[in-house]
């Protein structure tokens, strides 16, 4: 185990809210062994930026980690070649030609689609009703699993995230866990022979025509669905929040003063829906006075970086001014988020505008409460519209 300073937190005030543990350690243990989690953290910004690289140290190959174990060796738990081979077979699916070319039209038609039928409610809920649906639909198509309904997408997703966020082992989250990768399994031997036929630029596909093993393609379908249903889910909910909760800044994107990427870059900095990344050390090491020693679980805190006061003006709030350009709320090492410009597409160019030009008056209708350390985002956003 590593010599870092031990720092004690509440688990459950943690999940609540990380933020005021995550500032104390940037002040006065900026790497620190926390026992509840059983992982050294790394909170400060440059540190993470400079160490996320060293991956002959900082390892994301994880032999016995919970999402190798849960979900199977993706290639977010592979290093260098490996890592990189994998990427490669993925890109033609997430390049940022094809999402504009292939993904929009399809994000713009679903989610027109879904605000269209809501309408006439005036009122719902941002994350259950609007938020699961659109970044479901796009996940679908984006996959290849256009047999899997947005509501299986949204379900088998959380459980695997719950699955790998389970440093507690409950028994329970690891069934549930189980029974949703089973179904994911199912759903891809389901859509092959169609895909043989007819290849087009889905993930699934493009796997198949790169020559990707049965259990590659297994593995890194179940790495996009975890990552790419929850994050955007959280992402356009929280950011229809606080873009509610800050009207200066809402009517500075309306009046051409600001833009809807800003506001998605600035919400995924602030608030940061994918927390951390664990890393196994591979090697002795040391980094900041801390020694660290083969097999230690580290924790890279993107969260807490993305709230450093060395590196953002005005860490704390919400705004959409302010410089965002040192955020590593996608990485910033080998294994930068692939999704990035797909997500940036679903949320800043389709999912934002469409939200508040559908919805004429749109305005909160009672409290949003937020939770989560690792992934974090609101429970729930009620609204309510002129009809």
């Amino acid at each position: 185990m590593s010599n870092a300073p031990v720092f004690e937190i509440d688990p459950k005030a943690f999940w609540s809210d990380p933020y005021p543990d995550l500032a104390k350690m940037r002040a006065t243990a900026p790497i620190a062994f926390v026992p509840q989690l059983g992982a050294t953290l790394i909170t400060r910004r440059n540190d993470i930026f400079e160490n996320e690289k060293k991956i002959d140290v900082f390892s994301s190959d994880q032999p016995n980690g919970l999402m190798t174990v849960l979900m199977g060796q993706n290639m977010m738990r592979k290093d260098g070649a490996a890592h990189q081979a994998e990427r490669r077979a993925i890109f033609p699916t997430v390049s940022p030609k094809t999402v504009q070319n292939v993904w929009k039209s399809k994000f713009e038609a679903a989610t027109s689609d879904i605000l269209s039928r809501l309408h006439p409610r005036g009122t719902a809920d941002v994350v259950a009703d609007i938020a699961r649906p659109i970044s479901g639909e796009a996940l679908k198509a984006m996959t290849g699993l256009t047999n899997m309904t947005w509501q299986e997408m949204d379900r088998v997703s959380q459980g695997m995230i719950d699955g790998c966020a389970n440093y507690a082992g409950d028994p329970q989250v690891e069934a549930r866990c189980h029974d949703c990768t089973a179904s994911i399994d199912a759903h891809i031997s389901a859509r092959k022979a169609a895909l043989i036929n007819a290849p087009d630029h889905s993930l699934l596909s493009v796997m198949m025509q790169a020559g990707l093993t049965d259990h590659q393609i297994s593995a890194n379908v179940k790495l996009a669905i975890s990552g790419g249903q929850n994050e955007p889910r959280d992402a356009i909910a929280g950011a229809v929040w606080a873009l509610l909760t800050h009207d200066d800044q809402l009517a500075a994107i309306r009046n051409g003063g600001a833009t809807w990427l800003a506001a998605f870059e600035e919400y995924a900095r602030w608030m940061s829906p994918i927390g951390m990344s664990p890393r196994r050390v591979a090697k002795s090491h040391n980094a900041n006075g801390v020694a660290f020693q083969p097999e230690d679980r580290v924790f890279l805190m993107f969260s807490s970086g993305n709230r450093d006061s060395e590196c953002f003006a005005n860490p704390d709030a919400f705004d959409i001014f302010q410089d965002v350009s040192k955020a590593i709320s996608f990485g910033a090492g080998p294994h930068f988020c692939a999704g990035a410009w797909a997500s940036k597409c679903l949320i800043a160019e389709v999912a934002l505008p469409m939200i508040f030009e559908h919805f004429k008056g749109l305005e909160l209708a009672g409290d949003a409460p937020f939770g989560g350390w690792a992934f974090r985002g609101p429970l729930q956003v009620p609204v309510r519209w002129q009809v």
